[in-house]
């Protein structure tokens, strides 16, 4: 088991807050996923798609380490096993679905793909329809709270791959 220090736990917890975007006041999910945008269009403008998924990737598995060395001490402290604060999960789902669209309509300019994929992303989030309300509790608390974003994140690129199909 890794001992964390103090300096470590703040790092683990400015990461997980997705550099800090999901301290911000009232609906922190929001927020964070607003802060995510930004990091995928340069990614998206410097790089190209492919290092988009492969930053989706890294994200995700980063989100669950940080978790599972995070969420036992979060615990400890009486938090929760998914603190509001924690939005590196909303980075992951978000990045999922703005892949999964600019893959599919690589010709759509990005100030449609990214709000597109905001708005989708957000409302399965928050909305949960099945079966994300229920795969946010599947496996361990590491793994669970990646869960319900990604297959949001899924979702909402579904959505949006139909909605440009017809409307684009």
């Amino acid at each position: 088991m890794i001992i964390l220090t103090d300096t470590t736990l703040w790092l683990l917890r400015w990461l997980a807050a997705g550099l800090g975007s999901g301290w911000l006041p009232k609906a922190p999910g929001t927020w964070g996923s607003l802060f995510a945008l930004v990091p995928a269009w340069f990614i998206l403008d410097l790089w190209g798609l492919s290092a988009l998924w492969l930053a989706t990737t890294i994200i995700t598995l980063f989100g669950c380490v940080v978790c599972y060395y995070l969420l036992p001490e979060l615990l400890k402290l009486g938090q929760g096993h998914d603190p509001g604060w924690i939005v590196i999960d909303e980075w992951a789902g978000l990045w999922l679905n703005i892949a999964i669209l600019v893959s599919v309509f690589p010709e759509q300019p990005l100030t449609i793909i990214l709000p597109l994929a905001f708005i989708l992303f957000r409302g399965f989030d928050i909305m949960k329809p099945f079966p994300i309300k229920k795969v946010e509790t599947w496996g361990a608390h590491w793994f669970s709270i990646m869960n319900d974003d990604l297959l949001a994140g899924l979702m909402g690129g579904t959505l949006g791959l139909l909605l440009l199909q017809v409307f684009a």
